[in-house]
Formats: C-alpha cells, sequence, structure tokens
C-alpha cells in the first residue's frame, strides 16, 4: 500500500513545502493538495517548490476541475512540471465543490468531466486533442505520463471513474462504502473492456493517532460536512430512497443546515456540529497506531492501492512521523 500526504495550500507556502518533505522523509510517496483558487493559494506554483525539494514524491491536486482552467492550461502546466522534474505528478479530478461554488457557479457536469479527463491526459502526454472543436497538441512534450485519477460517489459517477480513469479517489474511509464503490468502479471498468485492476484505489480521509477519541473526533468532525456536501448533491439527484446511494451514505445528513464554504475543511467548522460521533470515526482514522493498522489492512484486503491522510488538525507533524515510524512499515513490508 502507498500512502499520501493531503494538506491545504495556506500561506506560507514553505510550511506546505516543509511537512511535504517531511512526508517523504517518513514514506510517504504521494503528495497532495486542495485545488480552489479563491480559499488558498495557487498549488502548482507550490507543487513546483515541492518538486525540486524531494526526490520521490509524485504530486498532485485532490482535486482539481474542467472549470476553473482551460483543458490545455492543465495539460501544459503538469507536462512542464513533468519535463521538469521527470513525470512526478499526478491529476486528481472531480466536477468541482469549492473551486465552482466560491465562484458563483455550478460543478461541472459528468459529461463533461469525463471528456476533460481524456483531452487533459492527452496533450499532458504529447497526443493531439480535441478541444472546444480545435484539434490541439503540445508540441515540446516528450515521453510525457500523467495518470487522471477521479474523485466520486454516486454512481454515475463511479461508471464514469470505471470506463475513463487511471485511479479512482474515495474521500471517506468506512470500509462497508469502500467495498461497494470499488465494486461499482471495477464493474464499470469490466463493462468497458478495461482491466478493473488496472485502476488505481486511492482512498483518503483525516487520520489522527492517539488516545484521546474524544479530541481527535473534534480535530476531524469538519470532514463529515465535507463529505456531506456531496452526498447532499447524490440526495436531491437521486432522492433520499432511490437505492443508488447506499443509506449508510446519505442517512446522516437529514440534520444538514447549510455549509459556509469559509470554513471548508478546516477544524472548528461550525457548519458541521449535526455530524455524529458514528460518522466520524466510520469515514476516519482515529486512535491508537494499532487501530490505524488494523482498519488499514481491512482496507487494503477490499483492494485499496494507496491511502491518503488528510492533515487539517492540530497534530500534522506528529501524524505524519507517527505513520512514518510505525503504521507504513506495517503496511509496506
Amino acid at each position: 500500500m502507498d500512502f499520501g500526504l493531503v494538506l491545504q495550500t495556506d500561506p506560507p507556502a514553505a510550511q506546505v513545502i516543509s511537512l511535504m518533505k517531511r512526508a517523504e522523509r517518513n514514506g510517504f510517496r504521494y503528495g497532495w493538495t486542495f485545488d480552489s483558487a479563491v480559499l488558498w493559494q495557487e498549488p502548482f506554483v507550490i507543487y513546483s517548490r515541492i518538486l525540486a525539494n524531494t526526490q520521490r514524491l509524485t504530486v498532485g491536486p485532490m482535486v482539481t476541475n474542467p472549470g476553473t482552467r482551460t483543458w490545455e492550461v492543465t495539460a501544459s502546466t503538469f507536462a512542464t512540471l513533468n519535463d521538469m522534474y521527470g513525470n512526478r505528478t499526478v491529476c486528481g479530478i472531480g466536477r468541482g465543490d469549492s473551486a465552482m461554488r466560491v465562484a458563483g457557479r455550478k460543478p461541472n457536469t459528468l459529461a463533461r468531466l469525463g471528456e476533460a479527463i481524456g483531452v487533459i491526459r492527452d496533450l499532458a502526454e504529447g497526443r493531439e486533442a480535441d478541444v472546444d472543436g480545435q484539434r490541439l497538441r503540445l508540441p515540446w512534450v516528450k515521453d510525457g505520463r500523467l495518470p487522471v485519477w477521479m474523485a466520486a460517489y454516486g454512481p454515475k459517477a463511479l461508471a464514469l471513474a470505471g470506463e475513463k480513469a487511471d485511479g479512482f479517489i474515495l474521500q471517506l474511509a468506512d470500509p462497508f462504502l469502500t467495498e461497494w464503490m470499488v465494486k461499482a468502479v471495477r464493474k464499470a471498468a469490466a463493462d468497458a473492456g478495461r482491466d478493473p485492476a488496472s485502476i488505481t484505489i486511492c482512498v483518503a480521509a483525516p487520520a489522527y493517532v492517539g488516545d484521546d477519541l474524544a479530541h481527535a473526533r473534534e480535530q476531524c468532525r469538519w470532514f463529515g460536512g465535507m463529505v456531506g456536501n456531496h452526498v447532499a448533491d447524490l440526495v436531491s439527484r437521486y432522492g433520499e430512497h432511490s437505492g443508488l446511494v447506499p443509506e449508510a451514505l446519505t442517512e446522516y445528513i437529514k440534520q444538514r443546515q447549510g455549509y459556509d464554504y469559509s470554513h471548508h475543511g478546516r477544524t472548528g467548522n461550525p457548519d458541521t456540529a449535526f455530524v455524529p460521533d458514528e460518522i466520524v470515526d466510520r469515514f476516519c482514522l482515529l486512535g491508537t497506531a494499532d487501530q490505524h493498522i488494523a482498519k488499514l489492512r481491512e482496507l487494503k484486503a477490499l483492494g485499496v492501492d494507496q491511502f491518503a491522510v488528510y492533515a487539517m488538525h492540530d497534530a500534522r507533524e506528529a501524524v505524519i512521523d507517527a505513520y512514518g515510524q510505525q503504521i507504513i512499515p506495517a503496511l509496506t513490508r
């Protein structure tokens, strides 16, 4: 199993770079950041510095979207980083939540997202692609490689990930839901004539190591609110009891009142008081190192290839070090 670190690009950027260097020293192989241009600093500028200050780390957004940048600009940015640092990027992509809504736009349609996945990958790897009716190619790209991993929750998005993406990003660490969604992605891949095993499965969630469970829950409760945004979209699209979305995912948002993106992904988010302890425990990794190891082994048995640690809490350095000293060795030996 691989491990990644997920951060927001809050200033100063030097701190983000320092934490990514720390992660690499502790055995993490991926460095991810949020991508929302209004809420945080521009991640691609910071990726260049992370890559320059690490040797093996692969970096990318969790997640970008097809709407805030034109596709040829996204592809060219990735390709430039790859040319400079040797194919060490990955494109995490989704419909767009905070990046689009904060700017007053609706998230992208799945049809647009599916088209963008192929175009961005083709352009970044030096192939010709159609962008709004214009055939384009980046003539300077040589031996480029850009895996594109798609974030998804609902049935149509899961199917698209299986049909189009190189990897699937699931932003929660509940084994029951992980099993359900991984099966859906792999079935869609098989139905599309692809090898289901070729799709990398990445689970991303907050991780907090320690025996003060009450404190850990309060540090990570924000995550249930973030996931709740996507669940609310699914409920509005499919209905609460449609059978298309597991009730384990939809039941907890009944008390959800709204969401202020100025607190997005942050400890103490007042819009996440509705999230019960049970959901925090299910969606996150909390407790002692041994408890983390046990849950990660369960996820690994379900086909998870990477666990990406959201470190938006008061113990970022401690969790990076605990994973490096105790948890990563137990999952990679």
